[in-house]
């Protein structure tokens, strides 16, 4: 078990490696010129002389993330379910969810729809966010609580189950893998919702502002830094979902449960 632990630490790094050393062999070999394509080394000196400035854009734009993050998971949770249990909005909302689902992101991406938020206004650059994950979210969702079993709901109302307890048991762990399969995809598409926010309307400053200024000033590295930046914002939210998956669904990677690290002690009187 530990070296299978080492073995998914080593082989990553050994990879994100390889991809910088080509990186540098195909600007040797072909002479590339650095306003086309900056060395890693330029790169990292550029975010370490510009720190100054790249931090607080980093944690401009790792703000609007979170936040358009969870609010596109529990507004696009909280549809699929009510859309699960009614059929009328179901067969209502969906179709209309489906034809919208570009038209609002491109629209928003734009700045057609300012109404939604304004120019400057912190809910317009999360929106975006959360529109790349609200989606997603509620197609997923919607396709696990309606392929349940059955069989297993109807066992479950044999057994004097009732709706909620058949939803809190049944219906919602059965959301589980879709749900995370889809998170960790929009982990990485998000991160394009906010740079295009930033684009759009943004006077707070972050990583998008950032990447268009340095390219105005034909300062290839900056561009870069930036980009490399938004990389590790992507590849950080898709680790941190799929820890969450391994926590929240156990059974996919082993088959016996985890032991607890305190001992439960059965009250006194209790049978033994």
């Amino acid at each position: 078990m530990r070296y299978r632990g080492w073995v998914q630490v080593v082989i990553p790094l050994a990879m994100t490696a390889a991809v910088f050393g080509i990186w540098q062999l195909v600007i040797e070999v072909f002479t590339v010129q650095p306003y086309v394509l900056p060395t890693p080394h330029s790169v990292f000196s550029q975010i370490g002389s510009d720190w100054d400035v790249l931090q607080p854009a980093l944690w401009q734009t790792v703000k609007e993330f979170v936040i358009g993050f969870f609010a596109g998971i529990a507004a696009g949770f909280l549809l699929a379910v009510a859309m699960a249990q009614s059929r009328i909005l179901l067969r209502g909302l969906y179709p209309v969810l489906i034809a919208s689902m570009q038209g609002i992101v491109a629209a928003q991406a734009n700045g057609e729809i300012f109404g939604w938020g304004g120019i400057g206004n912190p809910f317009f650059l999360t929106q975006i966010v959360g529109l790349f994950i609200f989606f997603p979210v509620v197609v997923n969702v919607l396709g696990g609580l309606t392929s349940v079993d059955r069989d297993a709901i109807a066992l479950a109302r044999a057994m004097g189950a009732n709706g909620f307890r058949i939803l809190l048991h049944i219906r919602l762990p059965a959301t589980l893998t879709p749900l995370f399969s889809a998170l960790k995809l929009a982990a990485t598409f998000s991160v394009t919702g906010a740079v295009l926010g930033e684009w759009t309307a943004s006077t707070t400053g972050g990583l998008g502002v950032y990447l268009l200024e340095q390219n105005s000033r034909l300062n290839t590295a900056g561009v870069f830094a930036a980009i490399l930046l938004l990389s590790a914002i992507g590849i950080a939210g898709f680790l941190l979902v799929a820890g969450a998956e391994q926590l929240a669904t156990p059974w996919r990677t082993r088959s016996t449960p985890r032991r607890l690290p305190f001992r439960l002690v059965p009250a006194q009187g209790g049978a033994r």
